[in-house]
């Protein structure tokens, strides 16, 4: 009995910090296994509900990098009923509390090291020259990545060379693109798109996005200035 209250003090310490509201823990439950139908990240936690064979469920772990479609397993879970996230100004009849199983963790950081790590073949073109986009919201790669504060949320235009291409990872294509601005001594010479849309090594591309900064994918990708939501032409 006394293990298990100094789990509940465990768990319900860092939610109220991360202004949460916890709710008392109704009972203990054994490890669950499940796909992942939904992702949400609050408060340094990741939100996930879980498609088991028990239905679906609500689960929250330590904020990790987990796909759509993930199975994974939540360990040493504990149960709370009527939990207030103000963060995410949502309420959860129940959820459940864990962490996420070492292989499921694993898995993660799997997915976002292939989403960069040249599981395709990467150019590294040291030669490209790409003429700049023309029109409203026409950047360069180097402008882009420099003047990313003052983009962020704003939609660009951009013309360059796929120099890395991924596709499938977490349900999006990784792209590195590079039009021969910018420098590699300060990164400002690439670009992260993530996009649906489809192309391939060596393609010249149009892109239209939207800037996003500083994005933690988890594993040890962070990007401070990445172009999201993007479409090819």
């Amino acid at each position: 009995m006394k293990t298990l209250l100094a789990i509940c003090l465990f768990v319900a310490a860092p939610l109220a910090w991360a202004g949460n509201v916890p709710a008392p823990i109704q009972s203990a439950a054994s490890a669950v296994k499940g796909e992942v139908l939904e992702t949400m990240n609050a408060g340094g936690y990741t939100y996930l509900r879980l498609k088991t064979k028990a239905g679906e469920t609500w689960a929250a772990v330590n904020r990790a990098s987990v796909r759509q479609g993930a199975e994974v397993t939540i360990e040493n879970t504990m149960v709370m009923r009527d939990f207030e996230s103000k963060s995410l100004k949502k309420t959860f009849p129940k959820i459940l509390f864990g962490t996420l199983g070492a292989a499921s963790a694993q898995g993660a950081d799997r997915d976002m090291v292939a989403a960069h790590a040249g599981l395709t073949k990467n150019t590294e073109a040291k030669d490209v020259q790409v003429a700049k986009a023309s029109g409203a919201n026409a950047y360069t790669v180097a402008e882009i990545v420099t003047k990313g504060a003052a983009l962020k949320d704003k939609p660009v235009l951009l013309r360059a060379k796929v120099v890395k291409y991924n596709s499938g990872i977490m349900g999006k294509n990784w792209v590195h693109l590079r039009d021969g601005s910018g420098s590699a001594a300060d990164n400002s010479n690439d670009i992260l798109v993530t996009t649906l849309s489809k192309t391939k090594l060596g393609e010249v591309v149009t892109v239209q996005g939207v800037v996003r900064t500083n994005k933690d994918f988890g594993a040890g990708y962070a990007y401070k200035v990445i172009v999201e939501d993007a479409t090819f032409q």
